[in-house]
């Protein structure tokens, strides 16, 4: 069994920050990219940002210059530094991991239960 446990979110004021973070943990061999990604109501869900193994990050356009990405290998967790936050930034954020459960597995995505992140005056 792999389990992500996200935690951090919350409300906060336009222009405030937070921070997620998303402990991997389980029958892990080897973490691959991991990633949050996030679901506004009514809307689809959307890439925030991923970073692989390496360090490596790709960002949302709307998301560059506001949100960080950086992962710790060594306590198999992601987080998400979310600054000036927006209204709009408004919405249930999930983690994902590509992971494999031990040398002889296939990579498999894993998701989180999800985290609410409420910008409200």
């Amino acid at each position: 069994q792999v389990q992500l446990m996200e935690s951090g979110g919350g409300l906060v004021q336009p222009g405030g920050s937070l921070r997620l973070s998303c402990a991997a943990s389980g029958s892990i061999f080897r973490i691959y990219a991991m990633g949050w990604y996030r679901q506004a109501p009514g809307q689809e869900r959307e890439l925030v940002a991923t970073i692989t193994g390496g360090g490596d990050t790709n960002y949302a356009n709307s998301m560059k210059g506001r949100f960080t990405i950086s992962r710790d290998n060594a306590k198999n967790t992601v987080y998400l530094q979310m600054n000036s936050l927006k209204p709009e930034d408004t919405a249930v954020y999930y983690c994902n991991a590509r992971i494999i459960r031990s040398k002889y597995d296939t990579e498999n995505d894993y998701w989180g239960q999800g985290t609410q992140v409420t910008v409200s005056s």
